[in-house]
């Protein structure tokens, strides 16, 4: 069986590959093209065995899907515990997808828990992953020595660690952008309530961000060096090893985060117009991760995860950004 840590891994995001579609039952969603809802089935639908034909109708106030002799029309919801129900594997909402379930994941959430903490809590789970999944194909790149080829769509060993070297940047891009957000947006606004609070936070950013950029440069490095040299075994085992270091330092960092500075955003006590506006911004700073690179992090995510968190983004965004992650999401 050839290497598969090189590809991007289903087993979180899970949508098909294109070829698989032909042979899938076919759908038909009837929407408005702007709606909100029908964004919301449109993007779930991708996490379905299904081949889903979308006709965009202003006649239908509400999205209506037609599957076999099936016709249900009503709020997004609905239509998501329909196809639960109908395609079991995966699931896209879990205990329906309450705060009361949230809170059953994260313990501490509760009703007044902002909307952007949701956000940032998937967004560790994303980076997460996609750290692992890093860590994992940078290890066995070095226990092949460069030498011997692994999944056959990665090509030649030169090959293979350039496609390694796209998707680090693109992680990379994802980890700055997160923490930029978290230091521009979310700890002023904790900051503001105690000063001082997000000093340890903003100090981890700091000492982060060095080797982020000196494993980038490290992969570059690697890039033009003779494969099956010793500096060139060298150099991978030093990858593998560093990138294990990080993925641990974040694992920490996100844990330490989540007990002890995001559940004290309750205490902040935004309002509905205040948390729309907090997540406003905090897309704003992350401009690549919600457009180019928004198929790649919701790769990191498991279907009722990624369904959930473009559930909560979608209704802070214009219908130009919404239309720009489910294009990126399609092609």
């Amino acid at each position: 069986m050839g290497n598969c840590f090189g590809t991007q891994s289903k087993s979180a995001g899970g949508i098909a590959p294109s070829d698989m579609v032909n042979s899938r039952p076919a759908i038909k969603l009837y929407g408005q093209q702007d709606s909100s809802a029908t964004s919301h089935i449109r993007f779930a639908l991708l996490y379905k065995p299904v081949a889903l034909q979308f006709v965009p109708s202003e006649a239908h106030q509400n999205p209506t899907l037609i599957y076999k002799s099936d016709v249900v029309s009503g709020s997004a919801e609905e239509i998501l515990r329909y196809l639960d129900a109908k395609f079991p594997d995966p699931p896209l909402v879990v205990a329906g997808d309450t705060t009361a379930s949230r809170s059953s994941i994260w313990g501490w959430c509760g009703e007044n828990t902002p909307t952007v903490v949701w956000v940032a809590q998937l967004q560790h789970r994303s980076i997460t992953f996609h750290l692992e999944r890093m860590v994992r194909w940078a290890e066995d790149i070095a226990a092949r020595g460069g030498n011997a080829r692994g999944d056959p769509s990665m090509g030649s060993p030169r090959m293979e660690v350039k496609k390694f070297a796209k998707e680090y940047s693109q992680l990379l891009q994802v980890m700055l952008e997160h923490a930029q957000m978290e230091e521009r947006v979310l700890f002023p606004i904790l900051e503001s309530a105690d000063p001082g609070l997000c000093k340890d936070a903003n100090e981890e950013h700091a000492r982060h961000l060095p080797m982020m950029n000196g494993i980038k440069e490290e992969i570059k490095v690697i890039g033009v060096m003779n494969s099956g040299s010793p500096d060139y075994q060298e150099g991978l085992d030093n990858l593998s090893s560093r990138l294990f270091q990080l993925k641990e330092n974040c694992k920490q960092h996100f844990e330490e985060e989540e007990k002890d500075l995001l559940p004290l955003m309750e205490a902040t006590e935004l309002n509905k117009s205040q948390q729309a506006k907090v997540l406003e911004q905090s897309l704003d700073v992350m401009r690549d991760t919600h457009s180019h690179l928004f198929r790649f992090f919701m790769d990191g995510l498991r279907p009722h995860d990624a369904v959930q968190y473009f559930g909560l983004i979608k209704k802070y965004c214009n219908g130009i950004r919404v239309s720009l992650m489910l294009h990126m999401m399609f092609d």
